[in-house]
């Protein structure tokens, strides 16, 4: 095998909750009189709440409290873990149940890597929590990609070195954030056209035949 683990951000990857995370901070920009459209959410892919919140706030021309700023991301997160509710086993695709089997079956150490506070939770909602060894979650990293930090932590509860992993990612943030901390990667869905992914695929499936490859 070419690569013996494997580390998967979750959203965008694994489950799609973009349209939770779309319709939260849509609340939060509406009642603001903030303009908040696709355009603007996909500048949020990757990134942490608190950053994602002072992009949207960019285009308010005011000025905030830092008080205030934390009111704004608790109140999106509360909405967003409301809309988590609606996930289950069937949230997650055919093919993404196929590739966790067929990776599991192959022997490869999966992890997660993921700058989200709630990825604990999703995977627990959608029954997949069981196919990982590793979680590295924003609850347990201080910096967010495209630091390489939760990445790195990753690898280290895989007990593997950077080079021996495989990053599967669809942020740009996140293939940023792979190739610095000395990992090779794979670009699915917005990250497919990034230049500096090892890889680029347009199924999750393809993870399976990259990991079979030989040296």
């Amino acid at each position: 095998m070419r690569y013996k683990n494997v580390i998967f951000d979750l959203d965008g990857v694994l489950v799609f909750t973009d349209e939770y995370h779309y319709a939260a901070w849509k609340v939060i920009a509406d009642r603001l009189g903030i303009p908040f459209d696709e355009n603007v959410n996909n500048r949020l892919r990757g990134v942490s709440r608190m950053e994602s919140l002072e992009i949207i706030l960019s285009y308010s021309g005011k000025q905030f409290s830092d008080a205030e700023k934390e009111a704004m991301a608790k109140e999106k997160n509360e909405i967003y873990r409301g809309y988590l509710e609606n996930l289950s086993p069937q949230s997650v695709s055919a093919e993404t149940m196929e590739t966790l089997g067929g990776l599991q079956a192959m022997g490869a150490a999966l992890a997660i890597g993921s700058s989200s506070k709630n990825a604990e939770f999703i995977l627990q909602k959608t029954g997949i929590v069981h196919y990982f060894k590793a979680v590295a979650s924003g609850n347990n990293i201080t910096n967010t990609k495209p630091d390489p930090e939760v990445f790195l932590l990753a690898a280290e509860l895989l007990r593997a070195e950077p080079k021996d992993c495989l990053v599967v990612e669809d942020a740009h943030a996140g293939i940023e954030a792979a190739r610095s901390g000395g990992f090779n990667s794979v670009g699915i869905g917005s990250a497919y056209n990034n230049e500096l992914a090892t890889y680029r695929i347009e199924s999750i499936r393809e993870v399976c035949r990259i990991c079979k490859e030989s040296h």
